[in-house]
């Protein structure tokens, strides 16, 4: 592939449109998602685990329908998810006061600790990550990675993103719109 001078890059050659931009972000992905699954080869489930349990922080217990949808995970392997945890006794399910139909989630005190542990693992690998870059430019990393991560979303405010990108706020359940479609059946 021949190289195009981009003036807008001290860096030097640019290819094809997009292709070091895919690169970059396809490796980087890679990398940390290695690094992250490796610190967090004990916990269930593993960096969704992880996902789960910081989502289970935030306010209200949500319900085991509205945790899938807030992590973008089908909500079959959301149960399978949650029933390794709660075998592990690090969150435990219960009807919903308002809707006995619906099954909150909570975190129990062992998923707590073991969030704790998890987290500083979670911390050390993105310091590995962000390792070549100034503290400051670590900061201006995070806040855009969650900026063009929160634009990337059809229809999504950007200005409010949702976990797992912002742990620890509480997001409405996904639009139908958003939801994927269920598989057809042959």
């Amino acid at each position: 592939m021949d190289p195009v001078e981009d003036s807008s890059a001290q860096s030097g050659p640019r290819y094809a449109a997009g292709a070091l931009l895919g690169w970059g972000l396809a490796r980087t992905k890679r990398t940390f998602y290695d690094w992250v699954e490796e610190s967090l080869h004990d916990l269930p489930g593993g960096l969704r685990g992880y996902l789960v349990l910081a989502a289970l922080t935030a306010g209200r217990p949500p319900s085991q329908l509205a945790l899938a949808n807030q992590l973008d995970l089908d909500r079959t392997l959301m149960t399978y998810l949650l029933d390794e945890l709660e075998t592990a006794g690090l969150v435990q399910r219960r009807p919903d006061p308002a809707d006995r139909r619906a099954r909150q989630v909570l975190i129990t005190e062992a998923g707590s600790k073991a969030l704790a542990e998890c987290s500083s693992r979670v911390e050390e690998a993105e310091r590995r990550l962000l390792a070549p870059l100034s503290a400051a430019e670590a900061t201006a990393f995070r806040a855009m990675i969650t900026r063009v991560a929160g634009g990337s979303q059809e229809g999504s405010d950007t200005s409010e993103p949702c976990p797992p990108v912002q742990l620890g706020s509480d997001c409405p359940e996904t639009p139908k719109s958003r939801r994927r479609p269920a598989a057809r059946q042959k």
